[in-house]
C-alpha cells in the first residue's frame, strides 16, 4: 500500500534521558534500556488510602492498555452516524449489538456481540491535532506544555507512576510496553511520542520494552535465550565479576550508591534464572487453538503476550499497534488516506478478533473482573471525509484527517460497569453533544480503578509536591 506524501509532517526530534543499553549477555540489555537501570534499588511512594465507599476503587489489579496508534476513525467504528450527509457518515453501514438500540460497524462483528461487556466513551475531547504530543493525553492524562521538550520532562505515564509506587512481583518488570520496530526510512512518530515512558520520574521507571513481533516463530523477549546457551556456572561466574567491579566502585566511587547498584544487579540476575519469568514470556506454552483466537499476527500475538504478562504478575501492559508488515510506512490507524480499504482490510478485523479474543480469555480464567482493559487511540478522525484541518497533514478524497475534538475510547473489566454508553456527539461525530470527557478523567478513572488517589502528590525533580491528576473519576461507567 503506497500512501501520499502528505502523511504526517515531521516533528523535533527528541530522545528519553538514558536509555542507552550498557550491559549485554549476562549482565542484561533490553531494548534500549538497561534493566539494572529499570530495576535498580528505589525508594517507595506510597498512595495515601481513598475513603471512598465504591465498589470499584482498587478493584483492578492490572491494566491493559490497547492502544491504537494514529487515531482511529470514531465514526467508521464506536460513533456511526448513518443520517448524516454521506460526506460525513462514510461507506460503512451499522449493525446492532448486544446492547439494544446501540451500534457499531459492520467490520466489527464480534465486538458488537460483545458490547454488553463494555463501557463505551463517545465524547473523548482534547486540543491537541499532533500525533506525538496528542498521546500524552491519553497516557498520562496531561498535555504537553513544551513539544520541544525531550522525554524525559513529559508528564510520567500511568505504567511508570505504578512502578514509583512499587507495584508489581518478584523478578516480573512492573511496567511493560509491547512497542513496534519502526521499519527503515518510516516516519519515527511512534518512537517520538509524548507520554509513553516515565518522564521526569526518570528512568529507573522507564517500561520494559518489546520491539519484537510475537506472531513469528522466533519470537524471543530480550536474552532470555541465554538460558538455552549459557550455563548457570558462567552466569554465575559474570555475577562474581560484576560483584567485583562493583567492590571497586564502592572503594573509590560513591559507596552508598554503588551499595543500592548490588540489590539491583541481584534482580536483574533473576531473570535469568527465573523460570516464572520465561514462562511469562513464552507463548509456546499456549494452546495454538487459543493463539489463533487471538489472531497469529503481530498485534493479536502481542495482545495475548499482554494478557500472559499480567497473569504472572505485571501492573500494567500497553500494547502500542504495530505495523502489520503490509506497508512500510508506519501509518498504523492514521488514515488519511484510503481511510475505508484500510479499515475494512486491514485494522477493524485485526482489533475485532484479538479485543473479543481477550475479553473471553480473561474472563474464562476469572481476571476479567480484577483486569482494567482500556482500548483508545489519541485522537479521532475529521468529520467529513477529505477534510483537511490547521496543524494536521492533509487528507485525500477517501481520507480522514487528524481530530481531536471528539473521539470514542472504550474500557472494560476491572471496576468499570458493563453495558454502558456514556457520552454522545453532535449530527457530525464533531464535537461532543453530551457529557464531554477529558483525558484527565479518563485518568483519574483509570487510576481509581487500579486503587490509587487520583489526587495524590508526586514529588518532581525540583522537590515541588505536584497532584498525580487533575480531574475526576467518571462515575457514570463505575461499579457503585
Amino acid at each position: 500500500m503506497t500512501m501520499q506524501p502528505t502523511l504526517c509532517l515531521p516533528h523535533r526530534r527528541s530522545r528519553p534521558m538514558g536509555r542507552r543499553e550498557f550491559l549485554r549477555a549476562g549482565s542484561l540489555g533490553l531494548f534500549g534500556l538497561s534493566l539494572p537501570q529499570l530495576l535498580k534499588a528505589r525508594t517507595l511512594a506510597v498512595a495515601k488510602e481513598s475513603r471512598s465507599p465504591s465498589r470499584s476503587f482498587g478493584r483492578a489489579k492490572a491494566c491493559i492498555i490497547l492502544f491504537m496508534w494514529g487515531g482511529p476513525a470514531h465514526q467508521d467504528t464506536w460513533d456511526m452516524k448513518p443520517e448524516a450527509p454521506a460526506e460525513y457518515r462514510g461507506e460503512f453501514r451499522p449493525i446492532p449489538t448486544s446492547l439494544p438500540g446501540y451500534q457499531i460497524c459492520e467490520h466489527l462483528p464480534r465486538l458488537a456481540r460483545n458490547v454488553h461487556r463494555l463501557a463505551v466513551i463517545r465524547s473523548m475531547t482534547h486540543p491537541d491535532v499532533n500525533h506525538t504530543t496528542g498521546t500524552s493525553y491519553l497516557l498520562t492524562g496531561r498535555g504537553v506544555s513544551n513539544p520541544g521538550a525531550p522525554l524525559n520532562e513529559d508528564w510520567p505515564s500511568y505504567g511508570a507512576v505504578l512502578a514509583h509506587l512499587g507495584r508489581g512481583k518478584g523478578s516480573l518488570p512492573p511496567f511493560v510496553s509491547m512497542m513496534p520496530k519502526v521499519p527503515d526510512g518510516a516516519p519515527r512518530f511512534v518512537e517520538e511520542s509524548h507520554g509513553q515512558g516515565a518522564g521526569w520520574l526518570g528512568p529507573l521507571y522507564e517500561p520494559f520494552r518489546i520491539d519484537a513481533d510475537a506472531s513469528k516463530p522466533e519470537y524471543r523477549v530480550a536474552d532470555f535465550d541465554l538460558h538455552a546457551d549459557v550455563p548457570l556456572e558462567r552466569t554465575l561466574r559474570r555475577k562474581a565479576l560484576l560483584r567485583q567491579i562493583d567492590g571497586q566502585i564502592r572503594t573509590l566511587e560513591r559507596r552508598l550508591q554503588a551499595e543500592a547498584m548490588d540489590s539491583h544487579y541481584e534482580r536483574a540476575f533473576s531473570l535469568l534464572s527465573s523460570p516464572e519469568v520465561v514462562r511469562a514470556f513464552d507463548l509456546s506454552q499456549e494452546d495454538i487453538r487459543l493463539r489463533e483466537r487471538y489472531g497469529m499476527n503481530i498485534h493479536g500475538q502481542a495482545v495475548l503476550q499482554a494478557r500472559r504478562l499480567i497473569e504472572a504478575g505485571v501492573p500494567l501492559v500497553t500494547v502500542f499497534w504495530q505495523n502489520d508488515g503490509i506497508t512500510n510506512v508506519s501509518v498504523y490507524w492514521d488514515t488519511h488516506n484510503r481511510n475505508f480499504i484500510d479499515l475494512k482490510t486491514r485494522l477493524c478485523p485485526v482489533t475485532d478478533q484479538a479485543f473479543t479474543a481477550l475479553l473471553d480469555d480473561l474472563e474464562q480464567r476469572g481476571l476479567l473482573d480484577e483486569t482494567l482493559v482500556i482500548w483508545t487511540g489519541e485522537m479521532g478522525r475529521t468529520p467529513r471525509v477529505g477534510q483537511s484541518v490547521v496543524g494536521g497533514a492533509g487528507a485525500g478524497r477517501d481520507g480522514r484527517d487528524h481530530w481531536p475534538h471528539c473521539f470514542t475510547t472504550v474500557l472494560a473489566g476491572g471496576g468499570v460497569r458493563s453495558g454502558v454508553v456514556h457520552g454522545s456527539s453532535d449530527r457530525y461525530a464533531a464535537y461532543p453533544a453530551s457529557n464531554p470527557v477529558t483525558p484527565a478523567d479518563l485518568a483519574a478513572t483509570v487510576y481509581h480503578c487500579l486503587g490509587v488517589d487520583p489526587h495524590m502528590q508526586l514529588i518532581d525533580r525540583l522537590g515541588r509536591p505536584l497532584a498525580l491528576c487533575e480531574g475526576s473519576p467518571i462515575t457514570a461507567i463505575l461499579k457503585g
